[in-house]
């Protein structure tokens, strides 16, 4: 047992708290594709939050700023894959507004630019060399 004021976690043992437990055992969020490179921001004026976890309010709070997924989830010090999910319900609660990063298409494994000016640019490069 831990007095009180004592931090629960332990430098070697890591967390206390699993994350799992943060995620209420949850391993899927709530619909939203959100990549690493997301963009998530706090929606001003926002609803109340709901959740009592502190994750969630350090996420909003982190988020008045825009920040990427990945930014979020190492100020929290939390798995890529548990920082989705309370951030996909903050989305679902509408306390944060997400942009998805741009997407390319890709055939083979190679990405596809839509720009056909880049690509002659590239291959006259390549013809210089």
């Amino acid at each position: 047992m831990t007095d009180m004021g004592q931090p629960l976690f332990d430098d070697a043992a890591g967390p206390l708290v699993r994350p799992y437990a943060v995620t209420r055992g949850r391993t899927m969020g709530a619909g939203h594709e959100l990549d690493m490179l997301t963009l998530v921001v706090t929606v001003t004026p926002g609803p109340r939050l709901r959740y009592l976890e502190p994750e969630y309010s350090e996420i909003v709070r982190l988020c008045r700023d825009a920040q990427s997924v990945a930014e979020v989830s190492a100020h929290l010090n939390l798995p890529l894959a548990v920082t989705k999910i309370l951030v996909g319900d903050l989305i679902t609660e509408g306390l944060l507004n997400f942009r998805s990063p741009a997407t390319s298409d890709f055939d083979n494994g190679i990405a596809v630019s839509d720009d056909l000016n880049i690509l002659q640019a590239v291959l006259a490069g390549i013809r210089k060399l």
